[in-house]
């Protein structure tokens, strides 16, 4: 969802945070303004204890450490009483976004304007896409910081592609279900709510003009399309209207960890824990807005919205996984409760229960994962291995990825790869494949392993698949296929297809590692794989119980007929 670096070279020339600055305290450009709320005492910030990737890299590199206030095991007993908890502590945090300390790194002007213009009575906009909540969005909180200073309305406003690279029904049932959801507390909290059809280029900069908006502000994400999509509407927005950018999915925005491609977790992961005494805190609550009135307002006609898409729809919805905020906060209460204490032990067990499962509504932004840090850390007196070892995957290893797609133009191509592994691969291009499957062939499970084939079958009726499975299923596909390029086509396909986590920089990553060593280190020369790691059948039986797994999912031994 991104592409090349004129946004962050426009962000540059501007002054950076200079310009930033500004616009955390903008005001109205004219001599009657309207009167800025007043200005109150802020609160500092309290400091705090991913997806976590599921995909690891198996590399057994150390893990984060993490110094948080001390805590003990959080009070709650059912999960009515965690969602209070949560509430409880944004509000300890500040009573709303206007008293709260917020980090001005967090955010960027993309714009050459960064003031709101006088007659802007449409208010603050903020432009959903990558994170779609509504409460723990910096994005959505810095929008409300700047609507109540100016004290004019707030609206939330997605815009709704019909089509979208290799998303299907499945995706979108469940992004939308998530944006429903996101309706309804916006009209709780008198924030209007409003579902464009079309590109953001096309019906963004047109909803400004008729609403007379004063300002912008969108959320972040790393790879081309979206990037493309935000440098479009900054050219096509009038020159008046300030558009900034919030990373609200990486818990250290991506801008301020590093300025360059991170060459692994142990390059990266001082650079984050460094700054984590100051990027992870509690977040403010998002609270009723002061100004404007939503009651009467027009509701999303979502029939209407289904009828417009025109994906693949013969992928559709699972039943494991809800969508939405509230969905998202009951798998992390019982990720809490019942699986955190066995995470460091048996997270690379596919049979063991053992992970947070959270990264579906990660991907959507149906929840932070800061708030899942936060909330995993309040356990750490009780499992320091679980926790600890749930940071270096939800914070680092997930951060480490929206890195690499950022600063690497080719995070889904060889090149992309690393020259040691591109050049080994390419010693190896003409190793003979045997046997060597087709995609429909991949797709429905037809190969002569049975532990593959489970896990494909996984992958597509549960619309998961065990992080430590995606890796040896992956490097089958480089085994299988007649080059590496067909291989990595292939993974990003089926991975893109039938994940609910699919089109994601951890999702890229992983397949860049598997088929590619990104992140990783060369290994014993071997045929085909040249020096990127292997893995093998026999060493899946040394990790878990193949044969239960795949009785569990079903995978048949085909023989391949010879053509």
């Amino acid at each position: 969802m991104h592409i090349g670096g004129s946004v962050s070279t426009k962000f540059a020339l501007l002054g950076g945070c200079r310009v930033l600055f500004q616009l955390l305290h903008m005001k109205r450009n004219k001599s009657n303004a309207v009167r800025a709320a007043k200005k109150k005492p802020k609160k500092a910030e309290s400091n705090g204890s991913s997806n976590e990737s599921e995909s690891g890299s198996g590399s057994g590199e150390e893990t984060v450490t993490i110094t948080p206030e001390k805590k003990t095991k959080p009070s709650y007993n059912s999960f009515e009483q965690f969602l209070s908890h949560v509430q409880d502590q944004r509000l300890k945090a500040a009573a709303n976004v206007h008293e709260f300390a917020f980090r001005k790194k967090r955010v960027r002007v993309l714009s050459s304007a960064s003031d709101v213009r006088e007659n802007c009575n449409g208010g603050v906009v903020y432009w959903m896409s990558r994170d779609a909540r509504v409460q723990d969005n910096w994005a959505l909180l810095f929008a409300q910081r700047l609507a109540l200073k100016l004290e004019l309305p707030l609206t939330v406003v997605f815009c709704l592609v019909p089509k979208f690279l290799n998303a299907t029904l499945r995706h979108y049932k469940f992004m939308l279900g998530g944006l429903k959801e996101v309706e309804q507390q916006c009209r709780e909290l008198n924030v209007s709510f409003h579902l464009l059809i079309g590109p953001a280029v096309e019906r963004l900069p047109q909803f400004v003009k008729d609403e007379q908006i004063g300002a912008v502000i969108c959320d972040f994400a790393p790879l081309r399309l979206p990037r493309q999509w935000v440098e479009d509407v900054v050219k096509a927005l009038p020159a008046h209207v300030p558009l900034t950018q919030v990373d609200a999915h990486n818990v250290v925005p991506l801008w301020v960890t590093s300025d360059k491609q991170e060459y692994a977790a142990r390059t990266i992961r001082n650079k984050i824990n460094s700054k984590l005494s100051e990027y992870l805190t509690e977040f403010p609550p998002l609270i009723k807005h002061a100004y404007g009135n939503v009651k009467g307002s027009r509701s999303v006609d979502w029939t209407a919205a289904y009828q417009t898409l025109s994906c693949d729809k013969s992928v559709d919805a699972v039943e494991w996984a809800k969508p939405g905020y509230t969905a998202a906060c009951r798998q992390l209460y019982d990720f809490c409760t019942r699986r955190l204490r066995h995470f460091n032990d048996k997270r690379n067990d596919p049979m063991a229960d053992a992970l947070s499962g959270l990264s579906p509504w990660l991907h959507f932004g149906q929840i932070s994962a800061q708030r899942c840090v936060l909330e995993v850390g309040r356990y750490k007196t009780i499992y320091k291995e679980s926790v600890e070892a749930y940071f270096e995957e939800a914070i680092v290893r997930r951060e480490l990825a929206d890195n690499f797609c950022y600063y690497n133009e080719h995070y889904d191509s060889l090149k992309g790869l690393y020259s040691w592994a591109y050049e080994s691969l390419q010693a190896h291009r003409k190793d003979k494949r045997s046997p060597c499957y087709n995609l429909e062939e991949l797709e429905h499970s037809r190969t002569y392993d049975d532990l593959w084939n489970s896990a494909q079958l996984q992958l597509v009726k549960e619309g998961k698949m065990h992080g430590f499975l995606r890796m040896y299923w992956a490097k089958k596909i480089l085994e299988w296929t007649e080059t590496p390029e067909q291989a990595l086509e292939y993974s990003i396909l089926l991975n893109d297809k039938y994940s609910l986590d699919g089109r994601d920089p951890n999702g890229y990553v992983g397949c860049m590692w598997s088929i590619g060593g990104i992140h990783d280190q060369g290994w014993k020369e071997r045929a085909i794989f040249g020096k990127i790691r292997y893995m093998n059948y026999q060493g899946c039986k040394r990790k878990f119980d193949v044969n239960a797994y795949v009785m569990r999912y079903g995978g048949k031994v085909h023989k391949k007929k010879e053509s």
